[in-house]
């Protein structure tokens, strides 16, 4: 498979897909990604604009190969979309691999969600002691909110006053560990991202399931591979290397909130401490954003960086 000009320089026609399911996806074990029109809507929109980069790309250097990341925050269609951009590059001939950064946190997603969890009890309590503000009564309450699972709860602050500077302690530990070296294995993504670049025809790629003993490495066939899809949260991250495309699918918190309000049985709310990591990293995205190439509403529309400066204000 060719990554040339001209694969490039056609007037590009979205094909007709009649079975989403056989559309190669992300090589996250069990993750569940279902592709919908919104989805195939969105992708139509931002795959002509990949192609002029792609194509900036190849005439400076015809036999490079491209990295391209599809990142965003919680419910904006990475995986689906991700997928969707790597199918329409087989398409024309151009071979692609999707990879899932999903596989590369240090723990697996139950022990790092305890490790966010210890992290930021850890942080707050420290917090409580460094502003004078601990007392044993204090623990006393804080352990009965941690047994309850409200002590991340900001309206609980009303009542209890020393309870916002163990929060904001909390939270601000949280932040140097979610998105970092701390909680994910950057540098064996950047060694992937190196062997690609530097022609490697097969590459061991890891796999994370859900359970300690779910883990293990595949050798993948690269030969044919002229642009590596990589979709995940963190897609766009300072620590990533390597990156030539950063696309990022866009949501306001208020869009955020309400795709997972209508996600959750009863419109029920997510908890105080899962909002408090869903704030984190949409802050983490925003400050990253304008190494974007690509920016995507939720709507569907390709914007400029001061656009979304704008939308992120309002």
């Amino acid at each position: 498979m060719t990554f040339e000009k001209n694969n490039l320089d056609i007037q590009w026609t979205a094909p007709k897909i009649s079975d989403f399911s056989t559309i190669q996806k992300g090589d996250m074990p069990a993750d569940k990604i279902v592709i919908n029109d919104g989805n195939v809507d969105k992708a139509n929109v931002i795959f002509p604009e990949l192609l002029k980069l792609l194509k900036q790309i190849s005439e400076a250097q015809p036999n490079q190969k491209a990295v391209i990341s599809v990142h965003g925050g919680s419910g904006v269609g990475k995986s689906e979309i991700g997928s969707l951009i790597g199918y329409y590059l087989n398409d024309l001939g151009i071979g692609s691999y999707i990879l899932s950064g999903d596989n590369y946190p240090h723990r697996i997603p139950k022990v790092n969600d305890a490790e966010r969890m210890r992290v930021f009890r850890e942080n707050g309590i420290k917090g409580l002691v460094r502003k004078g503000e601990f007392t044993k009564e204090r623990n006393i309450k804080l352990q009965e909110l941690q047994d309850q699972g409200s002590d991340s709860n900001p309206e609980l602050c009303k009542e209890l006053p020393w309870l916002a500077v163990y929060q904001e302690a909390g939270k601000n530990g949280l932040s140097n560990y979610l998105g970092t070296n701390n909680e994910i294995d950057f540098n064996e993504v950047n060694h992937i991202i190196a062997e690609f670049k530097n022609g490697a025809e097969s590459i061991m790629l890891k796999r994370m399931g859900r359970e300690e003993k779910e883990l293990w490495y595949d050798a993948v066939d690269f030969s044919n591979v002229k642009v590596l899809v990589i979709e995940w949260t963190h897609g766009n991250n300072d620590n990533l290397v390597g990156v030539d495309i950063p696309i990022l699918l866009n949501s306001t918190p208020q869009e955020t909130l309400e795709h997972r309000r209508s996600r959750n049985r009863d419109g029920a709310t997510d908890s105080p401490f899962t909002m408090m990591v869903l704030n984190i990293e949409q802050n983490l995205l925003c400050s990253q954003a304008h190494k974007a190439k690509i920016i995507v509403t939720k709507a569907g529309n390709v914007i400029s960086y001061d656009d979304y400066l704008k939308l992120m204000n309002e």
